[in-house]
């Protein structure tokens, strides 16, 4: 990869940081660039952890040198902002919102940002060895039914699928992104090597690090409704970066830190 190109996804990353710290203390800039109405101080807050995933997944790839695992990240981007470009126009267009038409332009750009960023990076080998970790693995598939469930449920605006409430248009976008990290994590398992899925580890991490305590601290109060989705998610971030924790900064063959030993990991 050339100079050029890894300060351009450096700053990319930053931009995608100061966006995540941006939703997160809800300023008003970012609020009022958010076109949707009906958006929970919640909402604000899942938004910032994905900005916040995202940023991370890309500064381990470019810093680490594994720039095949770029392409699971444009992937991830395709599956999430052509639904939310198309979404956007459609409700632009019905509302005569000139907010949400641009942004779905924004969107359509990210998404062939995306585009580029998986048919640039997706022939680039990944080192096989050491293998992705058997629990990993194992981790990534049922991450993934779990995502496909809750996408497909949000998608078709079904009720209290996430345990805070959200207006139809924002069930529809948030089912996607869960959508795009779903096949983020699917790229993984079709090139499985430790180097390839620490990516979504990483940005995993970094997504339970800014939903732990809103979580936690919303267990005494959460409505009935949402108690059930919401100890299941808890349990689900609490697990994640448990996994996370141990793969990435403990386990002696894969810390992050220096380079793993070339033998398996079970």
């Amino acid at each position: 990869m050339n100079k050029t190109l890894r300060y351009f996804l450096y700053l990319i990353c930053g931009v995608q940081t100061f966006f995540a710290i941006s939703f997160f203390l809800r300023l008003p800039f970012a609020v009022d660039l958010w076109p949707f109405e009906g958006t929970t101080p919640l909402s604000f807050i899942f938004l910032s952890s994905i900005f916040a995933a995202a940023a991370a997944s890309t500064f381990w790839a470019v810093a680490s040198g594994n720039h095949g695992a770029l392409a699971g990240i444009g992937l991830d981007y395709v599956f999430i902002l052509v639904p939310f470009a198309i979404h956007a126009f459609q409700l632009g267009a019905n509302q005569d919102n000139s907010s949400l038409t641009t942004f779905a332009v924004v969107c359509v750009l990210g998404a062939l940002f995306g585009m580029g960023l998986l048919l640039g990076s997706i022939r680039i080998p990944i080192e096989a060895s050491p293998p992705m970790p058997t629990l990993v693995r194992w981790s990534f598939v049922a991450f993934i039914i779990a995502l496909l469930i809750v996408a497909l449920s949000m998608i078709f605006k079904e009720p209290n699928v996430i345990p805070w409430a959200v207006t139809p248009d924002l069930s529809v976008l948030i089912g996607w992104i869960f959508f795009g990290a779903a096949a983020y994590f699917a790229y993984s398992l079709l090139r499985p090597s430790w180097f390839n899925s620490a990516g979504q580890l990483v940005g995993f991490l970094v997504y339970d690090i800014v939903l732990i305590e809103p979580f936690l601290s919303r267990l005494p109060t959460v409505a009935s409704e949402h108690r059930l989705s919401l100890i299941i998610y808890t349990t689900v971030v609490i697990y994640s970066g448990l996994l996370a924790t141990y793969y990435l900064f403990i386990n002696n063959a894969t810390r992050i830190w220096k380079r793993p030993q070339l033998v398996p990991q079970s």
